[in-house]
């Protein structure tokens, strides 16, 4: 009977449930892990939008740097607290779903030697060229989430993976172009690599993934529901 309620029915109804249900009853089907998804993102929105609330009113200055480098050449904003670009030392960030996002505006301000977590989630502007400014302006990333980021391909890791010999834990659920030669340009360039997410990657196939698992062994988790068609989560 769940099964022919509308898409936006049954993630309503999931919304309601606590994390650890909602992630049981993604295994259900292909349909129930969309929902499921689709409800953990409007939790992730609701929570980031509180956050985002407070820090505009503690921290304007950052918001509006980041939507001027978004909107395009203007005249730069006046100073009226601190600047992105002065948080030298910043270790986490996040940016999921801040659309006006573009390439050349993360090139401008992705600039953090020591950062270590960052999600760029649902930005679906960004494209090889953005991932390669990031790479060169945050090489100290361990945390990476690049969910939903649509226009990200083979050729843009391969330019962009040798920057990120730290990386542990990275997430590129719902990326469609990404290939088997990411997988293998990851595996080449990520040694440290501890955590892959591919969920929803139509282009990477089962026999990709065990490759490369035999390709870096110490991986103990890899996310690969719906990669190829399939639904199975392989841990180790």
């Amino acid at each position: 009977m769940a099964e022919s309620l509308p898409q936006e029915m049954l993630t309503y109804i999931l919304s309601f449930l606590p994390l650890s249900d909602q992630k049981e009853a993604s295994l259900v089907s292909r349909a129930w892990y969309c929902a499921a998804q689709n409800a953990l993102r409007e939790d992730h929105l609701r929570a980031k939008l509180r956050r985002n609330l407070r820090s505009r009113s503690l921290f304007p200055q950052l918001h509006q740097e980041l939507e001027h480098q978004a909107s395009g050449p203007k005249e730069p904003p006046q100073p009226q607290g601190p600047s992105l670009l002065m948080l030298r030392a910043l270790q986490e960030l996040d940016l999921t779903a801040c659309s006006k996002l573009t390439d050349a505006s993360l090139a401008k301000v992705l600039q953090f030697p020591q950062l270590k977590q960052l999600s760029l989630s649902l930005l679906p502007a960004l494209t090889d060229k953005g991932l390669v400014a990031v790479a060169k302006g945050c090489p100290s990333l361990e945390h990476l989430v690049l969910s939903h980021c649509s226009l990200l391909s083979d050729e843009g890791w391969a330019q962009a993976a040798s920057s990120w010999p730290r990386l542990r834990h990275l997430n590129l659920s719902s990326c469609s172009q990404l290939t088997e030669q990411t997988l293998d340009t990851i595996g080449q360039a990520c040694k440290q690599l501890r955590m892959l997410d591919v969920s929803m990657c139509p282009g990477i196939s089962m026999a990709a993934i065990r490759h490369f698992q035999a390709q870096l062994p110490q991986v103990a988790c890899i996310q690969s529901r719906f990669v190829g068609g399939a639904d199975l989560t392989l841990t180790l």
